[in-house]
Formats: structure tokens, sequence, C-alpha cells
């Protein structure tokens, strides 16, 4: 694969639409930069809910219905799972867990998680380049008003109800990024780098929160553009409006732009939320952000990418 033109940073389903979009655009010079800090061990299995999404999504494999997995999935490990009292709160589904116990296979083996992910897309037949932010492991905890959880805790077994009350990323601080991910954004032939509109404390967060990558991204020769994950104060899916509430954070758009400050030059806002624009104090694109269909991905994405073209393309130029 060349150096890739467009580097996308992104977690799970939102900020995999965007990239499927771009995606169709740039099949073979796109890299997707994907968090990891959702990672965890289930099951004797080390799961990557975020990259698979991105992996399942790019090679067309996603599951429509439920919005993660893989599509055309059957349950039968989860209904034998139960009949033992096994844990059946994350549900892995049978073609799902081949993905699982291969890659806890390799990495035991002691490959490195770039390398397992790598080879999973190239015989997924994805041509654009899926990199895990970081081979070491970061894990997100989540702090609440009633004590501290691991985020799939949070996330998928407590369904996001408790309220937060602050995040950190355990093994960040040790973690550097992957050497692919280095490469892309280093890269003289980068020509944007698109931050998903993936949750920024969930999604984004635990990748700028591994040392080097807000550097990476503040000394790139690429423009940088946000894409906004909220319409009208509200989150399209997930709870990006309820955590910023909970942290004391106004649900705008400015809001969104300022937690990325020092880091952007571009900000992808939604129509809906037009009035907002003059909050802002880096450059405004202004269209429909809402995903529905692989057409609006496309748009999107078109949009995106003509936007970073009429940006600077320097630091120097940027000011």
């Amino acid at each position: 694969m060349s150096a890739p033109r467009v580097i996308a940073l992104s977690g799970g389903i939102g900020g995999a639409k965007l990239a499927l979009g771009l995606y169709r655009l740039l099949p073979e010079a796109l890299a997707v930069i994907v968090n990891t800090g959702d990672d965890f061990e289930h099951l004797g299995l080390t799961i990557c809910p975020d990259v698979d999404t991105a992996l399942y999504t790019l090679a067309g494999l996603a599951n429509p219905e439920l919005g993660w997995g893989r599509r055309d999935e059957s349950w039968t490990f989860m209904r034998a799972l139960a009949e033992l009292g096994g844990e059946t709160w994350f549900r892995l589904g049978d073609a799902d867990l081949a993905l699982h116990i291969e890659r806890t296979r390799r990495l035991q083996a002691g490959e490195t998680l770039s390398k397992v992910i790598t080879d999973v897309a190239r015989r997924l037949g994805i041509t654009a380049a899926v990199l895990p932010m970081s081979d070491a492991p970061v894990r997100t905890r989540i702090l609440t008003a009633t004590g501290e959880l691991a985020f799939q805790d949070y996330f998928v077994r407590r369904r996001c109800e408790p309220q937060i009350t602050a995040l950190r990323f355990d093994g960040a601080a040790r973690a550097l990024p992957a050497p692919a991910a280095i490469a892309a954004l280093t890269s003289p032939a980068a020509e944007a780098i698109v931050i998903c509109p993936s949750n920024p404390y969930l999604s984004i967060d635990p990748i700028l929160a591994v040392p080097g990558f807000r550097r990476l991204l503040a000394d790139s020769v690429a423009p940088v553009i946000a894409v906004t994950p909220l319409i009208g104060g509200e989150a399209v899916k997930g709870p990006t409006a309820k955590i910023m509430a909970e942290l004391g954070v106004p649900t705008t758009p400015a809001a969104i732009a300022q937690h990325y400050e020092g880091l952007l030059d571009g900000f992808v806002l939604d129509e809906r939320d037009a009035s907002c624009a003059r909050e802002l104090t880096v450059a405004v694109h202004v269209t429909d952000t809402l995903m529905r269909s692989l057409a609006d991905r496309e748009r999107l994405a078109r949009e995106v990418l003509a936007f970073a073209a009429k940006l600077p393309r320097t630091r120097m130029e940027r000011g």
C-alpha cells in the first residue's frame, strides 16, 4: 500500500460510518487509526470492539440490525454458555468469536496487535490501513459517583447509566503510538486528518492520551478537521451529550471544538446548528452530517475532503 493521503481517527459505530464513506472514495489511500481504550479481556479472549467495528464496516460485514458485530450472525455459543452459567452480558456471536480467538492466539504467540489487525484486514479484502492506536494496552476507566468502572462494565453491562465524574486511561502514559500510525501522520503525502464524529471523551481522548499523538497532529503537514458528533445538542447515537452534561460541559459544537483546542484547522458543523458557526474560532463547513445511508456517508466524506483541500497545508501557512 502506498502512503495514505487521508488519515481518520475513529472510535466505533459513529466514526466507522464516516470512515466507510472515506474508504469508498479512497480505497487505497486511507488509514484509519482506531481507539483501543475499549479493549478488554473477556472469557480468556482479547476483545477489541472499536477495531473490529472498523474491520467489519470496511469489509462490508457489519451487522446492520445491531450496529456492531458481524451480519448474518448466529448465537449458539452464547446459548450454550448461558446453559453452563457463564457470563453472557457481553454478547459474542459465533462468527465474531473466530476473530477474538485467532487474535488472542497470535497475541499470546508474541505478535503485535498492529501486525494481527493488518493481516486480518488483508484477509477480509480491505485495501485501506486499519491501525490500532497503540500496540501497548490502554484501558479506559470510568469514574462515577458510586465508584470506578472498567469501560465495558459502564458501557455494556451498565448501559451508560452511572453518572460520570471523570475518565482516566490506564497504560496510556507508558504507551507509544503504533509505528504505522506515526508513519501515516508524518507522511508528506498526507492531505487531510479527519477526526470522525466519534465520542470525543470515550473514543478520541484515549488516542490523544497516548504520548506523542497530540504533537503528531499539531505538526502534521495536513489540515486537521473534526466532524461534529452533535446535532441540535444531541448525539445521533451513544452517550456523548450525557457525558458532556455530567462533566459540566455545554452540549454545543463549540464545546467540542474547544475540546480539541490547539489541534484543529477546520470543523464540520451540522446544518441544524448553523447558528453556532460564529462561536467557532476555526474554519467552518456547514452541511447535513446525519448519515442514514451509504450515499450519506459518501456525500459527507466528499464534502470533508473538499473542505480540507481549501485549508492551508502547513503550520506556517496556518499562522
